[in-house]
Parts: structure tokens; C-alpha cells; sequence
């Protein structure tokens, strides 16, 4: 996490974001987009490692930038910071490839702390909405709630099979161990690693880390 793209249309906010980022990872450098066309040209240009991304700016919302990443920046991670946290929200960051999602009201300790957790390879999701991520996935409901099922495919779709290779990837992403960090266990290479992950989003049909995790367990592969 060292370059890092902060795309927020209030400069108070940007300025907030880039002091608790360089506490988090003080060799991080930081670069500002006011919008989503902003934030399209900066990251065509390359270099990052990560995007914290609002979801209501002047030219539309930020969750519309996470299909754009997928396709022409995929390895960019976003993490939505907003003050917006409904399930609905949630779910449609998540499956559109955010790894991460944390709330503005969070305390500059909360959004350090939760950071500073991806250079282990975490996922940063504010306290609050990962205490209703547990809650939902804990406790049998009446009926289909978003944020329960919001990484798991549809119940009646088995995901195609994984590989041993893939299965050990998965175990590894599921310890929170990063792909290089996982390259030097299985002594591979990180692009083998990268190519690993992607089939194993691919036959998840999920597309972050998080969300294979959640989905795995969902279907039995993992505990």
C-alpha cells in the first residue's frame, strides 16, 4: 500500500484520508481525484496500489468506478469510504469488487487501524457493518437478507470444482496471508499466485478476496 488514489469531491475529506493513510503506511504517497472522470484518468495512467472511493460524486457514484476497475485497472484495490452503510449499499460495493468498506463516521484511529490491516492482507470493513456481517451469518433468518448472502452464489448453483493447487491458495486467502506471502509458502511465483486467485474468483463467481472466503464457506469448502 504505497501509492494510493483518494477520490473524494471534499477537499476536507481528502485531506482527512491522506493524514490517516500515511499513519497507516507512512511511506504511502497520495494522489487526489474530485470525480469519477478524475479518478478514470488518474488510475489509466497506472502506479497505484489502492483507491479510497466515495460514493457520491458530482458526475455520478463511485460504485459506478468498480466494473472500470475490474476491466482497465484490476490490480487496484478499492475501498469504499462513504457515509452510506445500508446493506443494499454494501452488497452492491462488494460484488462489484471493493475489498474493503468503511464509514466516515469512523474515528481517524478506526479508519487507521483498519488500513493499516491490508498490508496483512485483511480486509478493512468498519466495525459496525462487520458486526452485522456476523450477526446475519450466525443466526438462521426467515428470509433472504442481503448482507447474509451478499458474497454466497445462488444455493441451487454448486461452484465448479477447485484444484488441490486452489484449494491451498483459498486456505492460505482465508488465513489472511497476502499473494506474496503466499508465493514464498507454496514456493511459486506471485503471477502463479495472481492466476490461482483469479480462477478460483472466476469459479466463485465473486470477484475479491473477501468475497471467495465468504462463498467457500457458503458451499461447504471451507470451515
Amino acid at each position: 500500500m504505497e501509492d494510493i488514489l483518494i477520490v473524494d469531491d471534499d477537499p476536507s475529506v481528502r485531506k482527512r484520508l491522506e493524514r490517516v493513510a500515511v499513519q497507516a503506511a507512512p511511506q504511502a504517497r497520495c494522489a487526489m481525484a474530485g470525480s469519477l472522470a478524475e479518478a478514470r484518468e488518474q488510475l489509466a495512467q497506472g502506479g497505484f496500489d489502492l483507491a479510497l472511493l466515495d460514493i457520491g460524486l458530482p458526475d455520478g457514484s463511485g460504485l459506478d468506478l468498480l466494473p472500470w476497475m475490474q476491466a482497465h485497472a484490476p490490480k487496484v484495490d478499492a475501498v469504499v469510504v462513504s457515509s452510506l452503510g445500508d446493506d443494499a449499499t454494501v452488497l452492491q460495493a462488494i460484488r462489484g469488487g471493493a475489498v474493503g468498506y468503511l464509514l466516515k463516521n469512523g474515528s481517524d484511529v478506526e479508519l487507521e487501524l483498519s488500513l493499516g490491516s491490508m498490508q496483512r492482507g485483511g480486509a478493512p470493513i468498519d466495525p459496525v457493518i462487520a458486526r452485522r456481517i456476523l450477526q446475519l451469518m450466525a443466526a438462521p433468518q426467515p428470509g433472504p437478507t442481503p448482507l447474509a448472502n451478499m458474497h454466497a452464489a445462488p444455493a441451487t448453483s454448486a461452484p465448479a470444482e477447485l484444484s488441490a493447487r486452489e484449494m491451498e491458495v483459498l486456505q492460505l486467502v482465508a488465513q489472511g496471508h497476502s499473494n506474496r506471502e503466499i508465493a514464498r509458502s507454496l514456493s511459486l511465483s506471485i503471477n502463479t499466485v495472481e492466476c490461482h486467485a483469479k480462477n478460483i474468483y472466476r469459479k466463485l463467481a465473486v470477484r475479491s478476496r473477501a468475497g471467495a472466503v465468504y462463498s467457500a464457506r457458503a458451499h461447504g469448502l471451507l470451515p
